[in-house]
């Protein structure tokens, strides 16, 4: 056993018991951090397992939300075409051509590739550069249709067995076009911004079967 000192400093016996005092606040620090270090990651499991049921909450409602903007710009579009229908002189002939033209999609994709290879092999400018040499064109009598009969009347005005000049309705055609099929596209691509319909709707048009320059190009090639 040890010795007691029964005389023992008392400057000594204070700094032991400052030492142990220190040592043990050490001690209880430590403690302390890894008793919160445990409950902090089950916290963040918690947090975890919230956050990720928050995520599939949204991811829902967003989902439902395009739904029924879809639905509704579906049903614009009808309301639409049915005011149209309505106001037209020839209301069969614009309703019949939306609906062949959504029926034929799919299957003009072959059709149009095959068109746009002829059409870089004859070196055919894009319908946007036509209509901007057309703009610098003082002497050129370009007819503008404000819709699709308006449209279909210049055609049948303008057109011959073989048009030696399709640039004169090319934009006449495609505004009757784009009327026609930018409303589809709406429905077709409802997160798509304006700028973005046009460039598809100009992709379209390249290969479009109402454009002049494809017409000519088919007329010439058949004869």
């Amino acid at each position: 056993m040890p010795k007691k000192f029964t005389n023992e400093n008392p400057k000594v016996i204070a700094s032991r018991e400052r030492k142990a005092a220190v040592k043990q606040a050490e001690h209880d620090k430590k403690q302390k951090a890894a008793d919160d270090a445990y409950w902090a990651d089950d916290d963040k499991l918690a947090n975890r397992k919230l956050q990720r049921k928050d995520d599939e909450e949204k991811k829902k409602l967003e989902a439902q939300k395009k739904r029924e903007e879809l639905k509704k710009l579906a049903e614009e579009e009808m309301n639409v075409l049915s005011g149209k229908a309505a106001s037209s002189s020839q209301p069969q002939k614009v309703t019949r051509a939306v609906l062949d033209q959504r029926k034929e999609a799919e299957a003009k994709l072959a059709a149009d590739e095959e068109m746009r290879k002829k059409l870089a092999a004859q070196k055919i400018a894009a319908p946007e550069d036509l209509l901007e040499e057309n703009r610098n064109l003082q002497n050129v009598d370009v007819k503008v249709a404000k819709n699709v009969d308006e449209a279909l009347a210049v055609l049948d005005e303008t057109s011959g067995a073989v048009d030696k000049h399709p640039e004169k309705r090319m934009k006449a055609a495609y505004l009757a076009f784009e009327e026609s099929r930018l409303p589809q596209l709406k429905v077709e691509h409802p997160t798509y911004r304006l700028s973005q319909l046009k460039q598809l709707l100009k992709k379209e048009w390249q290969n479009h079967p109402t454009n002049p320059l494809v017409m000519k190009i088919q007329a010439a090639m058949g004869n």
